[in-house]
């Protein structure tokens, strides 16, 4: 590991375990904290206290600017996605998606027409598939999944900011 990357590593640790004194120390943080049910939530209340603990392993601030960077650029609103199409043929569609603590509308599921092939450059993403209690997928920095054309979907949460961004590939049944 270069000292860099160890330095980054450590300041993390240090940012960690500030947030768990005060946790220890303040019984509102510790109720807060006890009612969080997902890792962003945690985040984002560590966040509240101004403890950075969200940045995972390995992952950078995006360089460049955002015509030459899928990283780089603005994150969209809490709860709001943004929709780049990079490339689009009669065959196929790619597209970038920038999301922050976005979710599905309560009650709506995906069932497009069209295979989507997803990859997964920052954050994380948690996808339910086959409504109700159906199987719940977890998506980190780095991972990919295909959803079959008409496979009911939803996406449960984003990142907050700086967001999950998503490539993702369309093409028809």
């Amino acid at each position: 590991m270069a000292e860099e990357h160890l330095q980054l590593f450590l300041e993390k640790i240090r940012q960690l375990n500030s947030f768990v004194a005060l946790s220890e120390s303040d019984p509102e943080v510790r109720r807060a904290l006890r009612d969080c049910s997902h890792h962003q939530q945690v985040v984002g209340l560590a966040r509240s206290h101004g403890f950075e603990i969200g940045r995972r392993w390995g992952e950078q601030e995006a360089l460049g600017t955002e015509g030459n960077s899928l990283l780089a650029g603005p994150c969209p609103a809490e709860g709001e996605e943004s929709t780049t199409i990079l490339l689009q043929t009669p065959a196929l569609r790619l597209e970038r998606i920038h999301s922050c603590s976005a979710a599905s509308a309560p009650g709506f599921w995906y069932e497009q027409r069209e295979h989507e092939w997803v990859l997964l450059l920052q954050g994380s993403a948690r996808l339910r598939f086959d409504h109700e209690a159906g199987d719940l997928v977890e998506l980190n920095r780095g991972d990919a999944l295909t959803i079959t054309a008409g496979r009911p979907h939803r996406v449960e949460l984003t990142d907050p900011a700086p967001g999950t961004i998503w490539l993702a590939l369309f093409w028809p049944d």
